[in-house]
């Protein structure tokens, strides 16, 4: 993934996360990770496995697209 994607996926999953009033420490505990591995997602330092981008399109009720940032 190309690091412009990556900052923009964090930056889609930061929104949503504040969205549900969640801090990062919580979405960590509900993904069963810990602190560090959730903020590098959102952080955009590391790239998705396609197990966790579903876990989000799902969590969050939108799709794998709008995540990617592909779409409109």
């Amino acid at each position: 993934m190309d690091k412009s994607l990556l900052v923009d996926f964090g930056k889609r999953i930061k929104v949503l996360r504040e969205s549900k009033g969640l801090k990062q420490r919580e979405m960590a505990e509900i993904m069963e990770l810990n602190l560090r591995q959730y903020q590098r997602y959102e952080y955009g330092e590391i790239g998705v496995p396609l197990e966790v981008l579903n876990f989000f399109a799902d969590f969050f009720g939108v799709t794998t697209d709008y995540l990617l940032g592909r779409g409109g």
